[in-house]
């Protein structure tokens, strides 16, 4: 183990050349450098910020769902079978007329009635508008606050101002408590975002977004360990924010991150109010347009791959950490790809589509989670959703997410 942990920790990697584990292990008096150690303690923090989730959830998001009169509904479930429950797990989900007329011939039910079994059995794993409610509400607010924390102390340090500072005197830069309660507080909710994608409302680019919040938490973690916090900060407060290089309005409002914006939009669509729904989403993708394919790349990749050159030089992990940089960038379009799908789409219909990631979660066969609701979308013609917006059913998903 011992050989295991030098050949990981090799200083010639993780650290520019001349500068020693050793250096950075006995500061002056005062002075506090960032330790692996420390993020062990976005560990518990993650469990922590979870069950503050389900109590959020619960107590706060739920009644406000209902004061929107969206109800949880009550759940349709199958009629236990056999026959089609393996069918169900172990072949489709979805049969075709093949099996659709195989099935009616070995249970002598009529084909209707297979074809509704199976639309119960889907719903069972779906989770319901005001379920879908619920978690929008937490992420916006989470993010809101996280958001806010970041850019009030981030507006005091001279490298929001001058991306240099980021690398002079690098790495002997000093981690003050904002900048830790920042970095570690991002941390624990990515994790408990990876964790919580298992059991969350399962959507279309669950790879994806996998992908993204594993690149996110390396990230966070890979720059916290070599300390390169300082951008770090940066990147995070981008992907937090909407247009955080505009200043402060003069009554003190902040300005909303583009996945606040998006949850407000997922929020007034499952509230059923369109315009609302419609504005947020036109800002959310201007918004994240400007941050994600302009601002980024300009102002966070330049400073990480020609300031940090001339200042600093390369090194190892310093290429590392670029190209994981360079990965979030190419998600970033991926993203605007899907976003640029629902404009179009909203334009062509005079409204805005229902979140494309959404296919799965209500697709054309009308599966809903209340009877009224199923009386309602079988009146929908095949191919588009029954929920607001009346788009065709989405064949992508687009995110949010977040922060990195």
């Amino acid at each position: 183990m011992a050989a295991l942990s030098a050949w990981f920790w090799n200083e010639r990697f993780w650290l520019p050349h001349n500068v020693t584990w050793a250096d950075l292990a006995d500061p002056a008096p005062g002075v506090e450098y960032p330790k692996a150690g420390h993020l062990l303690n976005a560990l518990p923090l993650a469990l922590g910020i979870f069950a503050v989730r389900i109590l959020f959830e619960r107590f706060i998001a739920s009644p406000c769902a209902r004061s929107l009169h969206i109800q949880p509904g009550v759940l349709r479930q199958a009629q236990p079978n056999a026959v089609l429950e393996k069918v169900f797990t172990s072949i489709t989900k979805n049969p075709d007329s093949r099996h659709l007329d195989g099935l009616s011939k070995q249970l002598d039910w009529e084909v209707r009635k297979v074809q509704r079994w199976f639309r119960h059995r889907r719903n069972q794993d779906k989770p319901s508008t005001h379920t879908k409610f619920c978690e929008s509400m937490w992420r916006f607010t989470f993010y809101s606050c996280i958001f806010t924390y970041g850019f009030r102390f981030l507006w005091q340090s001279p490298w929001i101002w001058d991306t240099r500072h980021c690398w002079y005197g690098y790495p002997y830069q000093v981690m003050t408590p904002h900048l830790y309660y920042y970095y570690v507080t991002e941390l624990a909710f990515y994790w408990s975002l990876m964790f919580s994608q298992f059991t969350d409302i399962k959507r279309k680019d669950f790879l994806i977004m996998f992908i993204h919040h594993l690149a996110t938490i390396s990230l966070i973690s890979f720059s916290y360990v070599n300390n390169m916090v300082r951008v770090g900060s940066l990147v995070m407060c981008v992907h937090d924010s909407s247009d955080f290089l505009l200043e402060v309005e003069a009554d003190g409002c902040l300005p909303l991150s583009p996945v606040q914006f998006i949850k407000a939009a997922k929020l007034a669509n499952y509230a059923k109010t369109q315009r609302l729904c419609d504005f947020l989403f036109i800002v959310f993708s201007v918004v994240f347009f400007i941050t994600r394919l302009v601002i980024y790349p300009i102002w966070i990749l330049n400073s990480t791959m020609f300031e940090s050159w001339a200042i600093v030089g390369p090194y190892p992990s310093w290429w590392l950490f670029n190209f994981l940089l360079l990965v979030l960038q190419v998600l970033h379009i991926i993203w605007f790809y899907l976003i640029a799908r629902i404009a179009v789409k909203a334009m062509l219909r005079g409204k805005v589509c229902n979140d494309v990631r959404s296919d799965i979660e209500s697709s054309s066969d009308d599966e809903v989670d209340t009877p009224t609701e199923g009386l309602k979308a079988s009146h929908t013609p095949k191919g588009e959703n029954g929920t607001n917006g009346h788009c065709a059913a989405a064949k992508a998903r687009l995110q949010n997410h977040s922060s990195w």
